[in-house]
């Protein structure tokens, strides 16, 4: 005779099952988190309204410190491109993963201690290793021996350079210029200076990829094809 006491159908309908074990779990934590929301509201003057203003505001903050950075345009230095008051966004993940910045981007960088306690918005004629001459026979930056036509981003009117200069661009390094170069201080007014006019690739705060105020003057910006012409500083041989 088989004395094991079978369970009635009462006995299993009065245990829960696994399902509704994990749906009372998770209503308990769904209502945790209710009732943590509901505390913080009533807490903060001006409850869920505030709540959402704070949320917001630490997005930003977040969003500002490691991905985008708004700059405000200070001078002339990158006209016509970049006006006064030009508000530009500056993507600051794009060194760092790897990537390196490259001839033609347009960099802010920090220039304390070597162009002044401020930042500045520049754009990159040489890189790590490249030799950067001023000029050659039609007044042409040449950079490894190859002549950049700079024509759809300088000045009108402005002349690549009125300065002479013949620089190596030391490894971790860039040489920088404005694109209004008559109205920019920048690589050329140091060469003299501690760093040799040099920006340390740690100083740069991001690449600059679009202007977005005003409305009116929104524009992508991109690297000049010129740029992407030059040969690898190897490539030229011996700097004569």
């Amino acid at each position: 005779m088989d004395t094991e006491a079978q369970p009635t159908e009462r006995d299993r309908s009065s245990r829960p099952s696994e399902s509704e074990d994990a749906s009372d779990t998770e209503g308990q934590e769904g209502r945790s988190r209710f009732a943590l929301v509901s505390r913080i509201t009533e807490w903060l003057p001006g409850g869920r309204i505030s709540l959402t203003l704070l949320v917001f505001l630490v997005f930003l903050l977040l969003l500002n410190t490691f991905v985008l950075r708004p700059f405000e345009i200070p001078s002339g230095s990158m006209e016509s491109g970049l006006r006064i008051g030009d508000r530009v966004l500056v993507n600051k993940l794009a060194y760092r993963f790897g990537a390196e910045p490259r001839r033609g981007d347009v960099v802010v960088f920090d220039g304390t201690g070597y162009f002044g306690d401020a930042d500045y918005i520049k754009r990159v004629v040489g890189v790590g290793g490249d030799h950067v001459v001023c000029c050659d026979n039609e007044g042409r930056i040449q950079v490894n021996g190859r002549s950049v036509d700079e024509s759809t981003v300088l000045y009108p009117g402005d002349s690549p350079s009125t300065v002479r200069f013949d620089v190596v661009v030391p490894d971790g390094t860039l040489f920088v210029l404005g694109d209004h170069r008559s109205a920019s201080s920048d690589s050329r007014d140091h060469l003299g200076s501690p760093g040799g006019g040099m920006v340390p690739v740690d100083d740069v705060i991001g690449r600059a990829d679009w202007i977005v105020w005003p409305t009116a003057h929104l524009t992508r910006l991109h690297r000049p094809d010129a740029y992407a012409r030059v040969p690898a500083a190897a490539a030229e041989g011996t700097h004569g």
